[in-house]
């Protein structure tokens, strides 16, 4: 944030805000739990929100209004119709928003034409991209070429300084970029660990199972930890996910003589993950594009160490031999994972510091700075 940042504060009164996604719940996933997540804490702060989304579901979720944008869609639900963009920018004038947020991924036409149309409009506008950009910084940069996105006078950010990185280097000077990290309550995520074998490590990871997440990669690294394991010590590995790797990963397990070892669970719910969480030791996350983590926090929220990659948003809440391990590849991740694996006094010392250590990203802290990047959008309007 700016200097100007100072004038803007959730004090200032109560907010009307529309939170724009191109995928939102009952359809689960990162994105869509995070955007239905600030939208009920918006709401617990005082707000008014309402979501627009071309996902089908109710019209009501837990209190926050949702305008379903009834459009045909690409698969993987993605729309393409100039009747859905339009759409957006009609609701979001009848609904008088104070100022409109949009919530996007590498592929996210609503929320990105969406916030074209709606800077043209005079909206004030937050642009919030909830991914790394790497290998699609080129589509970026051409979509900056013909929109001119980066000159726009709105507020743009990522969910960390991972993501938010590349935005800043596009963007032109004096543009407004800001860290808008996803958020979490600290105390639903804390659980009373259960009673377990303590020759028996069990390592735990939530995760969509597609090649960006690289389920397979991590397979391949249980394999080598189990290889090198010393005979008075055993692995156990859930994967809490479903997904389009599935079959592959059960093809991997079989072949490799790790029924014993892994546990594919499919996708599971909160409560069940913590409950998963209290019998687990190890959080691990193998993806090398991961813009936040919050299944990471998530578990480091329960108390249990993180094993990361260290070039990954979940750097920024997991400290090496802090909170977890990083690992700046796969194979010092088979490492790292060896080394808290069989290190019990390291994996305490790790268990008690997050167990005793709230998150600092509660939604408490995370709805302020949304707040404040609103005022701030809104005041480039004013």
């Amino acid at each position: 944030m700016t200097d100007a940042d100072d004038t803007f504060g959730s004090s200032c009164g109560r907010l009307k805000i529309a939170l724009i996604s191109d995928c939102y719940v009952p359809r689960l996933g990162g994105i869509e739990m995070q955007v239905h997540d600030l939208a009920r804490h918006l709401q617990l702060a005082g707000h008014e929100v309402v979501v627009l989304t071309t996902t089908p579901g109710p019209a009501v979720i837990d209190g926050v209004r949702v305008h379903r944008i009834d459009v045909p869609l690409l698969p993987f639900d993605i729309p393409f119709t100039r009747k859905a963009f339009r759409e957006v920018t009609r609701l979001l004038q009848a609904e008088k928003v104070d100022v409109a947020q949009f919530h996007g991924g590498v592929v996210s036409p609503l929320a990105y034409i969406g916030a074209r149309a709606a800077q043209q409009a005079a909206i004030p506008t937050v642009v919030t991209v909830h991914c790394i950009w790497s290998y699609a910084t080129p589509m970026f940069m051409a979509l900056n070429a013909i929109g001119r996105w980066s000159k726009w006078p709105v507020v743009l950010s990522g969910v960390s300084e991972v993501a938010a990185a590349p935005i800043r280097k596009m963007a032109r000077k004096g543009s407004h970029v800001v860290v808008l990290p996803n958020g979490i309550e600290n105390e639903t995520w804390r659980v009373e660990p259960a009673e377990r074998d303590p020759s028996v490590v069990t390592l735990v990871s939530v995760m969509r199972l597609a090649p960006r997440k690289r389920p397979m990669h991590l397979l391949r690294m249980v394999d080598e930890v189990v290889r090198r394991l010393p005979s008075d010590l055993q692995l156990k590995m859930v994967i809490i996910g479903d997904g389009p790797e599935l079959s592959r990963l059960e093809k991997f397990v079989r072949a490799h003589g790790l029924n014993d070892v892994v546990k594919l669970v499919g996708r599971r719910t909160r409560e069940e993950i913590r409950n998963i969480f209290s019998r687990s030791d190890v959080f691990v996350a193998p993806a090398n594009l991961e813009s936040f983590g919050i299944a990471a926090l998530e578990g480091r929220c329960a108390g249990l160490p993180v094993v990361a990659k260290s070039q990954t948003g979940i750097r920024e809440f997991v400290r090496h031999e802090q909170e977890g391990l990083l690992a700046d590849s796969d194979q010092d991740m088979v490492e790292q994972l060896l080394r808290i694996v069989t290190d019990r006094q390291l994996r305490d010392r790790i268990t008690e510091h997050n167990r005793a250590t709230p998150s600092t990203v509660d939604w408490s802290g995370v709805v302020e700075r949304n707040v404040e990047a609103y005022r701030l959008a809104m005041s480039l309007r004013s």
